[in-house]
């Protein structure tokens, strides 16, 4: 697979808590550079990238991250205050809680009212797969898929696993034709961007796939 093409894939990300400003330039002069679908930064962090990469780069940040449980309204000030700041795309974290409860209703209208707050903007809706059971995953496919979201992603990075082969393809065969998918999480190789990619994926969420471009040049790629 041609590497342009899994790069303009890559949501090239840098979410740890100690992230500075400095080091978050410099993901985004990457994604400008390399030319990934986006940069996946914290909320306060989205106005100054914004501001500093213009219309070169899509902007995306994270909503409720990474534990989901805030308040619906937590989250849709959130996801309006990321957009008034020039946030390009949201990825936000169901509430997991109300999902194990089976209070699919609570997660729909969430997901639905972030979705209404973003418009054409894109709207990302982790689940974190490696809490859920297979039978919350399936209904979780057909909840982002009611509610208007954009896409399933599988995790946020920061729980006990990321990104399953196994998740994606269960994620294929119960989401909506317009629902695109997201593999998040332990993706820290070529091989493993091909293979996702191969599995549907039209989006990666990894900080590897640009480190190992950049060693590749290095080394005479």
């Amino acid at each position: 697979m041609d590497i342009k093409d899994i790069l303009s894939r890559v949501d090239h990300t840098l979410l740890t808590q100690t992230a500075t400003w400095e080091e978050i330039k410099a993901i985004c002069d990457e994604g400008i550079r390399y030319r990934t679908a986006s940069v996946c930064i914290p909320p306060s962090y989205v106005k100054r990238a914004k501001d500093y990469t213009g219309e070169k780069l899509n902007v995306c940040t994270v909503i409720g991250f990474p534990n989901g449980y805030n308040t619906t309204e937590v989250k849709a000030f959130e996801t309006a205050e990321a957009i008034q700041n020039g946030a390009d795309e949201i990825d936000m974290v169901i509430n997991i809680g109300n999902l194990k409860e089976g209070n699919d209703k609570a997660v729909r209208n969430e997901i639905a009212r972030l979705k209404g707050i973003c418009g054409k903007r894109i709207l990302k809706v982790i689940i974190e797969t490696c809490l859920l059971t297979e039978e919350e995953k399936i209904r979780m496919c057909h909840i982002v898929t009611e509610a208007g979201a954009d896409f399933i992603k599988t995790s946020t990075g920061f729980s006990k696993a990321g990104a399953t082969r196994e998740d994606i393809r269960l994620f294929r065969e119960h989401i909506g034709k317009n629902v695109f998918m997201k593999a998040a999480g332990g993706i820290r190789s070529l091989q493993d961007a091909e293979e996702f990619i191969a599995l549907g994926c039209a989006r990666l969420g990894t900080s590897a796939i640009v480190k190992i471009v950049k060693q590749e040049e290095h080394s005479g790629y």
